[in-house]
């Protein structure tokens, strides 16, 4: 399988070498683009093939560009059956060299909402656009099985944009894992994590500081899920 990386513009190769499962070619985390240019990128460059965005997450880049939250959407909206996560960083128990990957000694921590990495599948079997305006905002919906994944991207302005589930299934619950960014939460990536139950009658609120975004996994709840978590109180 092969992930072609630099200086290498999608041909739709993909649909003639099947092997071919993504790739880079892309103004992503590795260049340090500005979020207006990652929200343009995000409404042309899949018409072409994959994009393998190389996500930074404990980058000083991020700090510098965006927010971590904004972050973890970014698996969500770029389609890639193989996305580079973690760009520049190492696992704790790596040797340290002189310079690291791309310069950087970066370490992965142990950060509660790293668990969405841990869920997020790598192709999908349907997708929505909720919000978009090019070069602004982004917001789309994922489905994997029964579970939905939403990702929220914003630009250089807040906003506040309604997320209405009604693709959920009529008369089931679910359990909305919702990551916020948070300058109040004592991690080094400020992110929060709430939960809370849902159906296709909620209507959730991305609310999005300049740079920032919303991370959104939603699966079935359980009985327990039902005892143990409060219901949504929006619309």
């Amino acid at each position: 399988m092969v992930d072609i990386h630099d200086e290498y513009r999608p041909t739709g190769y993909s649909r003639t070498y099947p092997n071919l499962m993504t790739q880079e070619g892309i103004a992503g985390d590795e260049t340090k683009p500005l979020n207006s240019l990652t929200l343009t990128i995000l409404f042309t460059r899949m018409l072409a093939g994959a994009g393998d965005n190389t996500i930074c997450y404990y980058d000083r880049r991020v700090e510098d560009n965006a927010s971590h939250a904004y972050q973890l959407a970014k698996s969500v909206c770029f389609y890639s059956p193989w996305q580079f996560l973690y760009w520049y960083d190492r696992p704790g128990s790596s040797p340290r060299r002189a310079g690291g990957a791309g310069g950087g000694n970066n370490v992965i921590g142990d950060e509660p909402e790293l668990e969405f990495f841990d869920h997020i599948p790598t192709v999908w079997d349907d997708a929505k656009v909720i919000h978009g305006q090019i070069g602004e905002y982004a917001v789309l919906a994922r489905r994997s099985g029964e579970s939905w994944f939403i990702g929220c991207m914003n630009g250089n302005e807040p906003h506040t944009l309604d997320v209405p589930l009604n693709f959920l299934d009529k008369d089931r619950r679910y359990v909305a894992h919702i990551y916020t960014d948070d300058p109040a939460v004592s991690t080094q990536t400020h992110v929060k994590i709430s939960r809370c139950i849902v159906d296709s009658s909620s209507v959730l609120k991305a609310e999005m500081p300049p740079r920032g975004g919303q991370t959104i996994r939603i699966h079935l709840a359980t009985a327990e899920d039902v005892k143990t978590y409060p219901r949504y109180e929006g619309r």
